[in-house]
């Protein structure tokens, strides 16, 4: 089972921190890839290879030009994340058991209705405004059940080496 990212609307002049943490933030805690629509962002794609490269995998950032199609042909649960859907606690038992593979959509810019329409859910972290990025990051320790928090990661050459003050990062 694969739990890919689907980022709408990416702007370089005004996302390209925001959609780099969702990316960051996606691989951080389980996810196999991104796939981010909008502005075509090169400067995006090579600084999150890098950190794959540095920090390990597997993970994926690509960019589609057609998200509708991305959306349509994806096989498996489309999970859209919006202040306007249903409370995710109801959900994520259901969406844990379910082997099927995962698409978890995040908007960037003001989200267009097909996205509501072609999402099997659409789920809410909360009902207030918030960023994408957080709740992604609710939504993925709430599927992982926080076991993704201690997640090793393939072909790693840093590896942060915990301690009470400073920073260590040894290499592998």
């Amino acid at each position: 089972m694969k739990i890919t990212v689907l980022r709408l609307g990416h702007r370089i002049g005004r996302d390209k921190r925001i959609t780099a943490h969702v990316a960051l933030v996606a691989r951080a805690m389980g996810c196999s890839a991104i796939i981010y629509s909008g502005q075509r962002d090169k400067n995006l794609e090579e600084s999150i290879k890098r950190v794959i490269e540095q920090w390990g995998g597997p993970f994926e950032i690509k960019y589609t030009e057609d998200w509708k199609k991305n959306i349509k042909n994806f096989k498996g649960t489309k999970a859209h994340l919006t202040v306007y859907g249903m409370p995710f606690q109801k959900n994520i038992t259901k969406i844990r058991k379910s082997k099927k593979n995962l698409l978890v959509i995040v908007g960037g810019e003001k989200v267009p209705p097909e996205v509501y329409q072609a999402a099997d859910l659409n789920l809410s972290i909360t009902s207030q405004p918030h960023s994408e990025v957080a709740a992604m990051a609710i939504f993925l320790h709430e599927y992982f059940k926080g076991k993704e928090l201690s997640k090793k990661f393939k072909k790693a050459k840093l590896k942060v080496i915990p301690q009470e003050r400073g920073k260590l990062v040894k290499k592998l």
